[in-house]
């Protein structure tokens, strides 16, 4: 095999018969250079979905008294952005299966119009709470991208080289969100409104559909497969890995949305004021998921995992001080350096999946391209659930603020919650990847899950 062949024109579009990327000749001459090109515009539209399902992180700095929201009010509002994102990413990853990679992510991109013109009419004083919410629920199709898009990129690539195309695509996307909150920045130095930076998108909404049109393909060998959607929410390990991400992409995103908040109502910041840092942390995280997969691919996600989670409970445990303290300038340095680590370990988590189920493929005794499509299609059944809740980590952390400032004041109350948070999911990782079984527990075990259990620190 030497080259991609398509499929019957009846089908429609750019369809790709064969497709192996575990065959190192075929990955070599041909394969490396479709997978690198799907890559890069598949990043294009996730970045844009990211922005879509951010905006109202920046959107709520605009409304001001004129509005006659509360903070509670704001919280709960991208609360529930945040929720819709992670609900719509598990029929999102399914749908790439059923139109193919290429097909999907032209609809999916041009589905973003549907928010973004409808926040552009709503957005004005005298617009009521519920009207906004509403508004506000239909950014969150945004957050689906994320899932279809990594469903997509993990066919393209293999096992090796998983672990840095998945953070490549998943970082491009995440990036969306700082520089979401960059143009926002701009656009409020400019004293212009928020439409303006609405309308910033709206062509670029177009453009990603476009590329995407002429310039991605689907893989027909990618299909769903129910019994694949069953057996993945049924293994023990698709929702150890789901809080796992809770602990790394729902800090991500809930701090994305609530950062900008916090800043303002517990240090009395201007929204101009807020927006000047409020990108860094975004940024920094994004920028730094790929090197969380690369290190990964190097050590192993699950080791680079654990010691994440450990700087991720030290940077809350300086919030929580610099919190109590008032000092602004610890409390921002600090939340970039969480920000950052959420980051990483997106993408030490992240590789860890395909490479969960690859051992379990080897632990059935299965071997080469049978293994293979065992891990390809377990690990590409369990992704969209992961993502699902791991997103829902975003609900939580937003609904922790809201509570945190009703009933304290501050936030403080909430950086508690999550250093506690960061602590079980420390314990969790290393009991299930990392404990090395006793030496009599070993010579009991008969089990087939007892063999691979040391390999799982590799994955």
């Amino acid at each position: 095999m030497t080259a991609p062949s398509t499929a019957p024109p009846s089908r429609g579009g750019r369809w790709i018969q064969q497709w192996d990327p575990e065959d190192e000749t075929f990955w070599k001459e041909t394969g490396e250079k479709v997978a690198r090109r799907n890559l890069i515009f598949s990043v294009l539209s996730e970045h844009i979905g990211f922005s879509v399902w951010t905006m109202w992180s920046v959107l709520v700095l605009f409304m001001g008294p004129e509005y006659g929201l509360t903070p509670a009010d704001k919280f709960l509002l991208t609360s529930m952005v945040t929720l819709v994102g992670a609900v719509v990413r598990v029929p999102y990853t399914f749908a790439v299966a059923i139109f193919g990679g290429r097909n999907w992510t032209i609809v999916s991109a041009g589905l973003l119009l549907v928010p973004t013109v409808a926040a552009f009419t709503v957005m004005e004083p005298g617009t009521s709470f519920n009207t906004f919410l509403l508004v506000g629920l239909l950014a969150g199709i945004g957050g689906g991208n994320f899932a279809s898009s990594m469903t997509n990129i993990n066919a393209f690539f293999p096992l090796r080289k998983k672990g840095w195309a998945l953070g490549l695509n998943a970082g491009g996307g995440n990036i969306g969100v700082p520089v979401l909150q960059l143009v926002g920045l701009a656009v409020i130095g400019a004293s212009a409104g928020p439409r303006v930076l609405l309308g910033i998108y709206i062509p670029f909404i177009v453009v990603a559909a476009v590329l995407a049109a002429l310039f991605m393909d689907n893989i027909e060998n990618v299909k769903n497969d129910t019994g694949a959607a069953k057996d993945a929410s049924k293994d023990a390990h698709t929702w150890i890995m789901s809080f796992l991400y809770i602990g790394t992409f729902g800090s991500f995103i809930g701090y994305s949305f609530a950062f900008g908040q916090v800043l303002t109502n517990q240090f009395g910041r201007t929204p101009l004021e807020a927006a000047y840092v409020t990108f860094i942390g975004p940024l920094l995280g994004s920028l730094i998921r790929p090197l969380g997969g690369w290190l990964a691919d190097k050590y192993g996600g699950a080791k680079i995992t654990l010691y994440n989670y450990v700087g991720m409970g030290v940077a809350t445990a300086v919030l929580i001080a610099a919190s109590m303290e008032k000092s602004l300038a610890l409390f921002t340095v600090a939340f970039v350096v969480l920000f950052v680590l959420t980051g990483l370990g997106n993408g030490s988590t992240y590789k860890m999946i395909p490479g969960i189920f690859q051992n379990k493929a080897l632990a059935k005794g299965l071997q080469g391209e049978e293994a293979a499509a065992y891990g390809r299609r377990l690990s590409g059944a369990s992704m969209g659930l992961i993502g699902a809740v791991g997103a829902l980590g975003g609900v939580g952390i937003n609904l922790a603020f809201r509570q945190s400032f009703l009933s304290y004041g501050s936030g403080t109350g909430a950086f508690v919650a999550f250093l506690a948070f960061y602590a079980a999911c420390f314990a969790v990782t290393w009991a299930v990847y990392l404990r090395r079984p006793s030496g009599r527990a070993q010579a009991e075990s008969t089990t087939s899950e007892a063999k691979p259990q040391l390999s799982y620190a590799e994955v």
